[in-house]
């Protein structure tokens, strides 16, 4: 328990639950303290301070420690005041609402140059050179966030372009400040869990054993799709599940022997690409269908989001030949491996997309919730996808794992978020409905790139 109460998490853990038990309880209060809301609230971005790189360095740390508080800062002020904007403007008096939008948008210009400023000197107190940036995991991750980074200021530049424009044509723009602050703080959500995968790496710096240009290009190169798997008999024994009482001590390694080993024969390999590469053709199929509904939505076109029922059987079925149904292990003993439950889960999400997607599309559903539910899923599910590991021990095969897993997860986030706009907007862009089934088109091309080896 001693070990416990002095290790570094426990103690931020503690300190950020208390910072957020006092900001909950001053707010309830008409006049809160401002200056002890305002302590709380610089403890709390402490406490997330305290389990970032930045204060794991050994030396030369205080500058790291300024500028991530700096990062973390600046992102509380944007993305965590943008929610409750919205809830102000929907609730407030025209007027009130109009002087609140000016204000937010001198503040979010603010702290968009503090992020991006603080961002820039991490990248490069981490990134020590240009191979640290296209050839580690960490380096991929903050391209990612770039790209993100992108969007969502694209989304607040057309947000402080109305803003400018109020108050000639108040309620209609105020309609669709409500809509694009909606999608920009869903882009936000999904950059702060790029951070957070983000963190579990190590830096740049600290890696070496990277890819050559020439190494990328031949991963990168296309090959034929791969449509039959191996024999069942030919791929690697199941591993053995995590230990859960295991003892853990710090003398011993205890703690790796809990975790189940990484093992990729050739035939493991084949299965794997089988399965990103079906997936692929299924989704690119649906893709072209739900563009094709576009210009005749009366046509068998519109039945697209059926297809999704047979991906979630596909992957249920196939993706882990380890686990019931192909392995020995049972269904409720699979969920004991994060990855497995991961893609068990994602299955649900896809069975989510099919019931409702094809109920709004072919009109039996005509209430405007249920429409939601497609690009909500949609867009959560390319941002959990920026979570996904595979645990790799080598960092090179981390690497090219997630060159391939990271621009799923944020074309499956703009094709959410495009679709809803398209919903959400008064007299929905007819630009966005063409966003997002090209995205469905790209995630489906890149599955069916996918290469192991």
């Amino acid at each position: 328990m001693t070990s416990l109460a002095e290790a570094n998490y426990f103690q931020a853990g503690l300190l950020a639950i208390m910072s957020a038990t006092v900001i909950a309880v001053l707010l309830r209060n008409e006049s809160p303290k401002l200056f002890v809301l305002l302590g709380a609230v610089i403890l709390l971005i402490a406490t997330a301070v305290m389990t970032s790189h930045s204060a794991a360095r050994l030396e030369g740390s205080v500058w790291p420690i300024v500028m991530t508080a700096f990062h973390f800062a600046g992102v509380a002020l944007w993305m965590g005041g943008l929610p409750f904007l919205l809830l102000s403007i929907r609730n407030a008096p025209e007027d009130v609402g109009i002087g609140l939008v000016k204000r937010f948008s001198k503040l979010a210009g603010i702290s968009v140059a503090i992020v991006a400023g603080s961002g820039v000197v991490l990248s490069f107190i981490y990134i020590d050179s240009w191979s640290g940036l296209y050839g580690t995991t960490y380096g991929f991750m903050v391209c990612t966030k770039i790209v993100l980074l992108g969007l969502a200021l694209v989304l607040g530049a057309a947000n402080n372009r109305l803003a400018n424009a109020l108050p000639e044509q108040a309620f209609r723009i105020l309609k669709r400040l409500s809509a694009l602050g909606e999608a920009e703080i869903g882009i936000g959500f999904t950059i702060i869990l790029a951070a957070a995968s983000l963190t579990s790496q190590a830096p740049a710096s600290d890696l070496g054993n990277r890819p050559t240009f020439t190494e990328l290009a031949e991963r990168l190169r296309p090959q034929a799709l791969r449509l039959k798997t191996p024999p069942l008999t030919a791929l690697s024994p199941a591993t053995p599940l995590p230990d859960l009482a295991a003892p853990l001590s710090g003398n011993d390694d205890a703690f790796l022997r809990r975790q189940p080993a990484q093992v990729n024969s050739p035939a493991d390999i084949a299965w794997s690409e089988y399965n990103h590469h079906w997936s692929g053709i299924i989704v690119a199929a649906m893709g072209l269908l739900a563009l094709l509904s576009r210009r005749y939505p009366h046509s068998l076109a519109r039945h697209w989001p059926l297809m999704f029922l047979g991906l979630a059987v596909f992957l249920i079925l196939r993706s882990d030949p380890e686990n019931w149904p192909l392995g020995p292990r049972s269904f409720w003993q699979s969920f004991l491996v994060a990855e497995v439950a991961q893609h068990r889960f994602y299955a649900f999400l896809i069975v989510l997309f099919a019931a409702f997607e094809w109920s709004v599309q072919t009109g039996r559903m005509t209430s405007k919730w249920p429409a939601l539910v497609f690009p909500l899923i949609c867009a959560t599910g390319g941002a959990l996808l920026l979570t996904h590991t595979h645990s790799l021990d080598n960092a090179k095969d981390e690497l090219f794992a997630e060159m391939s897993h990271t621009p799923i997860a944020v074309a499956g986030s703009v094709a959410g978020w495009a679709r809803w706009l398209e919903l959400r907007l008064p007299d929905g862009p007819v630009y966005m409905g063409l966003i997002w089934p090209n995205c469905l088109i790209l995630v489906g091309i890149i599955l069916m790139c996918y290469r192991e080896a």
